[in-house]
């Protein structure tokens, strides 16, 4: 559920002229459609008001974002099955720094984590279908996000260390850590140091093995670099625009995670890949990858299924790096049923 302006309501995308969207059972929402269009049907009180174009952009704003690589909360069509009610916010204190996340349903525990520069809204397309099944985190990693945001020289055992430690705060023994692009390096390396803990393994377009190709500006400090950036992430360009750059690029100064960025990618040239360490993880392992991948290949994706035992990869068409955004509706029947098994 969004609030604004004293109202509540929920977003809806339409990715084609006429296309119907779904909306709960027993609301009164009124959702329009037209080609590529962002909408939103909300109820102030008793009284229903259609949002403009501007309003529902300003709204998606505030609850979705992409999940790698120095990209927050990008005004574009996300190709959500349905409008997922937002979870209230809440804090764990973890080694004295304040831990942002989501919490949501009941059942065997499945965490969340988001990529470099990215926050736990990006989950929002899939939180609703897991929750049906399990208790799931989705959190705001150490430095990125609402969370605190030390000065410190942020290495992959950081936000481990931090993950871990997380997960004693909730008394959770056991997970599944579902982890995109740099989220998946952590979720690799946890599996590696914390074998115990883990129940399942899920690897979406992750980073953590030896780069394959030249590693892209992670960093973007102008306009024209930031929209470089997004274009490299979706496999449908036409997702990007110059407004959703300048508003990407005016949010990440407002969410001040650049210094933790800075010094991540300053950490890679440190031994911290994860190559000579499949062999150890035992978790069963599903592997989740865009063909179009720009930033990370499919040839990493075919390297974690050869490199942990009985792995399993599902690759999405027509998908770039952020399937769980690009393909939700596929990404949650493919996770729901690895979950299952």
């Amino acid at each position: 559920m969004v609030r604004w302006n004293g109202c509540t309501g929920y977003v809806g995308v339409s990715l084609s002229k006429g296309e119907s969207i779904n909306r709960e059972k027993g609301t009164n929402m009124n959702l329009t459609t037209s080609t590529r269009t962002i909408v939103a049907g909300f109820r102030c009180n008793t009284r229903r008001r259609e949002l403009t174009k501007r309003d529902s952009t300003r709204i998606l704003n505030s609850i979705l974002t992409l999940v790698i690589v120095s990209l927050l909360m990008v005004p574009i069509a996300l190709s959500l099955p349905q409008a997922q009610p937002v979870p209230q916010e809440k804090t764990a204190v973890v080694f004295g720094q304040n831990i942002r996340y989501y919490e949501a349903g009941q059942g065997p525990a499945v965490i969340l984590l988001h990529g470099m520069g990215g926050v736990k809204e990006s989950w929002l397309g899939n939180l609703g279908a897991l929750a049906a099944r399990y208790h799931v985190f989705a959190i705001d990693q150490i430095g990125f996000g609402h969370s605190d945001k030390p000065l410190l020289d942020y290495k992959i055992a950081t936000f481990v260390d931090f993950l871990y430690a997380f997960m004693q705060t909730q008394n959770i023994g056991k997970a599944t850590l579902v982890g995109n692009s740099f989220g998946g390096w952590i979720a690799l390396d946890f599996a590696v140091q914390h074998p115990n803990m883990m129940e399942k393994l899920v690897l979406v377009d992750a980073a953590g093995l030896t780069w394959l190709q030249p590693i892209p500006e992670l960093n973007p400090s102008s306009i024209a670099a930031t929209r470089t950036l997004i274009e490299s992430v979706f496999y449908d360009k036409k997702m990007v625009s110059d407004d959703a750059a300048l508003q990407v690029f005016t949010d990440r100064m407002r969410n001040n995670d650049g210094y933790t960025i800075q010094r991540t990618v300053a950490g890679f040239a440190t031994p911290q890949f994860e190559d000579a360490k499949l062999a150890s993880i035992h978790a069963p392992t599903l592997v989740m990858w865009g063909r179009q991948d720009e930033l990370i290949p499919l040839a990493s994706a075919e390297k974690l299924r050869d490199g942990i035992m009985g792995a399993k990869l599902v690759v999405f068409e027509q998908c770039g790096h952020v399937p769980q955004i690009e393909k939700s509706a596929e990404f949650n029947r493919t996770l729901l049923e690895f979950l299952g098994k």
